[in-house]
């Protein structure tokens, strides 16, 4: 993929990052988590420590302790997955500009037909108690909004310093790997909307399909934004028994099979089908179909999407292992991995002949996966925490409620009257 210009959004490959996190999620929760941001809720299926306390009353006599119990502890299976993913993520970006290659494009198509729908699924499921509670909308600003501003500065510089294209900075226009900030924060602020009506899954499909009818422009993204919102509401739907289910031995004898089969397809419709149905940004007359013949492959693009996810899943290792950790830092490497893969467009080492050979596929992939494991760790983390988690105290104030004050003095004065009543609500 290169390109001697700042590329469009209906012209950049799809990409998924890792999903964010949140900050008052369990311990050792790395602020570049994506997945739980937002949350306060403790990755589920976490193993929960011993409650301390004193010796009990009858055994001493004495007044019980206060008891305080401990925190949960995060799921690693959640962290497993995420770092397994991001690893996915890098591997397809240092791809896409040597897809000449047969290899090379079998495996990024496969990469690309569940990739973000996993991402935006384990996201979702971890925003499953987002609110419009104060503190929760602080953080979505400070871990979501700050680094989608300071990230689309940021590459639109690099790509007029480094690559010598006319600067161009944009918000409303997503640029390369800040179009998941940008859909990620849209998706959340929908998020109690989702949680109140019924049949939710079902009316998100039909808005994605409604969404490809028209094009809808670069803005904000709006075809992945509302393309891929039903994977979004997947994740909410989602509750820890079905991940339970996926993660007995014989679910993963399953999977492995399933993800054979999917790179089996991946293979033999790369060159049948056009590669942008995996971008999830084209309206259905970009391909030059009809609503029905599109609607026939975006639903198809779903189905193949779910499952691979699944059976993605299935293989992720339950227990902690050595990159446990790493996988609570996944949005490091997300954000900072476009600046590596960026350079070797720049450099104009994609366009090499070796590059294209499939020693040079296997060293692309075999380095990919070293960048994404060192972009997760911790001296990567300590040295650029000041760029993707920015102190922004500063710009918060205290909450602004309309007669706030009046409404606290009426019920001072008269308590408990007007509780629940219309107008005690619209006062508020």
């Amino acid at each position: 993929m290169t390109y001697t210009a700042r590329p469009s959004a209906a012209s950049q490959p799809a990409s998924a990052p890792a999903l964010p996190r949140s900050p008052d999620q369990a311990p050792h929760a790395g602020a570049g988590d994506p997945a739980a941001r937002g949350n306060g809720e403790p990755a589920p299926g976490g193993a929960h420590a011993a409650v301390t306390g004193s010796a009990p009353a009858a055994a001493t006599g004495d007044a019980p302790a206060a008891v305080k119990p401990a925190r949960k502890e995060r799921d690693p299976y959640f962290d497993n997955a995420k770092f397994l993913a991001i690893l996915l993520v890098v591997v397809g970006h240092a791809l896409g500009g040597v897809l000449r290659s047969p290899l090379a494009e079998s495996v990024y198509m496969f990469i690309y037909m569940f990739h973000m729908p996993l991402f935006i699924v384990v996201t979702g499921y971890f925003s499953r108690n987002w609110t419009f509670s104060s503190g929760k909308a602080r953080k979505l600003i400070a871990t979501v909004g700050v680094p989608y501003v300071i990230f689309e500065f940021a590459y639109s510089g690099y790509d007029w310093l480094a690559g010598g294209n006319e600067l161009e900075v944009t918000l409303l226009d997503p640029y390369y790997l800040t179009w998941f900030l940008c859909a990620l924060f849209l998706w959340r602020l929908s998020t109690p909307v989702w949680q109140q009506i019924r049949w939710p899954l079902a009316v998100a499909a039909l808005f994605s399909l409604l969404s490809y009818m028209t094009d809808l422009g670069a803005t904000l993204n709006l075809h992945r934004v509302i393309g891929l919102l039903p994977f979004y509401v997947m994740g909410l739907m989602l509750k820890p028994q079905h991940f339970e289910l996926l993660k007995k031995p014989q679910a993963r004898v399953l999977g492995i099979t399933v993800l054979i089969c999917g790179f089996g397809v991946a293979y033999l419709t790369m060159n049948r089908m056009a590669r942008g149905w995996v971008y999830w940004d084209h309206s259905f007359r970009h391909f030059g179909v009809d609503n029905i013949t599109g609607i026939t492959m975006r639903l198809a693009m779903f189905a193949c999407a779910t499952t691979l996810l699944f059976a993605f899943l299935t293989i992720v290792p339950r227990r902690k292992t050595w990159f446990t950790a790493l996988g609570a830092f996944t949005l490091y490497a997300y954000l900072l991995h476009g600046f590596f893969t960026k350079l070797l467009s720049f450099a104009g080492w994609w366009k090499t002949d070796w590059a294209a050979s499939v020693p040079g596929v296997l060293a692309l992939i075999a380095g990919s996966l070293v960048l994404g494991t060192i972009l997760c760790t911790p001296p990567v983390v300590r040295s650029t925490k000041w760029l993707l988690e920015p102190n922004t105290t500063w710009v918060f104030t205290k909450l602004r409620r309309p007669n706030g004050g009046r409404a606290k003095r009426q019920a001072k004065a008269t308590p408990g009257e007007g509780r629940g009543t219309v107008s005690a609500e619209m006062g508020r």
